[in-house]
């Protein structure tokens, strides 16, 4: 019975709260959060959609997902039996580099911490319940179309082994939303839906940031917080002798024989700054765009997290952004997020300095870790994407430069770099890679050959078994990943209430690295153009 998941709320226990319980518009001030419940639709809510891995991993049998109880209770019509008092989280960021003040959950209102059968909490979130303390103008509400998107891409993630929340469920709610798409005055009611979605924590870079920038009496409340997370999140701080897993071993910062207070939070910052390093390398590695980089965006435990107008790269671009609110500035590109995941953990290493955590001695060695950390992972899976265990700069450069001019797929293209052999003769192209790459004119033709030339030497210098190699190779490479146009496709049929594409497609992206016979559909490359609300959303999408 959904009943019998068992739920806590250490975050509304040991942190300290809005002691105002009416559900307005307010600034938050003191407290890390607001008690607020899922207001009801009082429309007849039905699951679309539920992962049966997260459902087992929060102590729940799938079986439960299919009854009418569990639409009701995850689409915020019903509360959750014997749950905690739910609550929205108070939080501020830099939005586009700018510090935006107070922003906190506007649309996500927290049911619990569910203790799973391995022990480990999982808070669960609704997103789109309703309005709370944070929604500022907004109603609260979600779409099908954006839940269905941040449901997709949290277990694509997962499949492909990036650190990501995880979704639950996706439930429509039977209402209608008004959404003006692409801000434009073209508002249309759209049908409603919820994503329930699970991380051990939802706490982000803006959690820490606000209390911080607001100063004075605010800056107490930054230490109980940093602790809070080490205690439930980070255990392995605690006292002395810790150990310092993810941290680099390049940074001799700490005694670990003995460490005080600031040490844990140079530890802490240290491993916050590796897992987001390491987050973003992985990022690169798949060609995913987040979109919307902003601190408040930002995991603390360097997850991928707040699904808006993400893409992956598929015609190969660099200065690609799946963001319409980006396309000026152009601040959140494939090329420009790995700095912007160091310039927020400079942001985060400011917070911790204002309230005196630590000083800039110690947090400057750590921030600037970020590049090295970042480099040698995303060099490092680089190396292993073209088949080889070191990384060749000339190659890897040579090889972008070609996907570029030639509007390459990212997706395809690497896949297909398993399919070079040390027997092809001089100058050729792999029938799969020819297939990726599409219509080469002869010059190009050359090009390419000449730089698989230079890969099958560097090959054959390592000397690995080609079996080996390319099974490697197809580790990393995935061949399916959730493409915008993919989910276009599913989610116009799901708004009609077929729901066939979207389970068909969830289905294949559980196993990205496999070959899928039949699945030949889900590679398909898109129009050399970038079109608008495919490959181009919102905010609100």
């Amino acid at each position: 019975m959904v009943q019998n998941i068992k739920l806590e709320s250490t975050f509304t226990r040991e942190l300290p709260g809005d002691p105002e319980t009416k559900n307005q518009r307010r600034q938050v001030h003191d407290a890390f959060y607001s008690f607020v419940a899922p207001t009801p639709t009082n429309s007849e809510p039905m699951t679309v959609l539920y992962s049966g891995d997260v459902a087992r991993l929060i102590g729940l049998d799938p079986a439960e997902c299919e009854r009418q109880e569990f639409a009701a209770i995850f689409s915020g019509n019903a509360p959750l039996p014997n749950g905690p008092r739910p609550w929205a989280q108070c939080y501020g960021g830099h939005q586009f580099g700018m510090w935006a003040g107070q922003l906190g959950d506007g649309r996500a209102i927290s049911l619990g911490e569910a203790v799973g059968p391995d022990g480990k909490t999982y808070e669960l979130q609704l997103k789109g319940a309703g309005a709370t303390p944070y929604s500022r103008m907004a109603d609260g509400r979600a779409v099908l179309r954006s839940s269905l998107r941040e449901f997709v891409a949290s277990e694509a993630m997962y499949a492909l082994g990036i650190p990501t929340t995880r979704a639950l469920s996706l439930v429509g709610t039977g209402a209608k939303v008004l959404r003006d798409m692409f801000y434009n005055g073209d508002a249309k009611f759209e049908p409603g839906a919820v994503v329930c979605r699970v991380s051990p924590s939802f706490v982000r870079f803006g959690t820490f940031q606000l209390p911080a920038m607001r100063g004075g009496d605010q800056l107490p409340l930054i230490a109980p917080l940093a602790d809070y997370i080490i205690r439930h999140h980070y255990p392995h701080l605690e006292g002395a002798g810790f150990s310092r897993n993810g941290y680099s071993d390049r940074m001799k910062l700490l005694s670990l024989s003995g460490a005080g207070r600031e040490d844990r939070y140079v530890a802490f910052l240290g491993e916050v700054v590796s897992r987001t390093a390491n987050l973003l390398a992985s990022w690169q590695s798949v060609g995913f765009v987040h979109g919307v980089g902003n601190t408040d965006n930002f995991s603390i435990l360097g997850e991928t997290i707040d699904y808006g107008p993400y893409g992956f790269l598929e015609r190969f671009d660099p200065n690609f952004t799946p963001n319409t609110t980006d396309l000026d500035g152009r601040r959140y590109t494939y090329r420009a997020q790995p700095g912007i995941g160091h310039w927020n953990c400079a942001q985060l290493a400011n917070a911790f300095m204002t309230a005196g955590l630590l000083d800039l001695e110690k947090a400057q060695p750590i921030v600037d870790s970020y590049a090295d950390i970042m480099m040698e992972a995303y060099t490092g899976r680089m190396a292993r994407k073209m088949g080889l265990t070191k990384y060749d700069r000339e190659l890897a450069v040579g090889l972008v430069t070609l996907m570029y001019e030639d509007k390459a797929d990212f997706t395809n293209t690497f896949r297909a770099l398993a399919s070079v052999s040390d027997g092809d003769a001089p100058g050729s192209i792999p029938a799969p890679l020819e297939e990726a790459l599409e219509d080469l004119s002869e010059e190009r033709r050359s090009a390419w050959g000449k730089w698989l030339d230079g890969l099958r030497a560097a090959h054959r210098a390592e000397g690995r078994p080609e079996a080996a190699r390319r099974a490697d190779q197809d580790d990393v490479n995935p061949c399916y990943v959730p493409r915008n146009q993919l989910m276009q496709i599913a989610i116009a049929r799901a708004e009609a209430g077929d729901y066939d594409e979207l389970k068909a497609l969830m289905k294949v992206l559980e196993r990205p690295y496999e070959e899928q016979p039949g699945a030949e559909r889900f590679k398909v490359t898109p129009p050399k153009e970038i079109r608008m609300g495919v490959e181009l959303l919102s905010c609100s999408s």
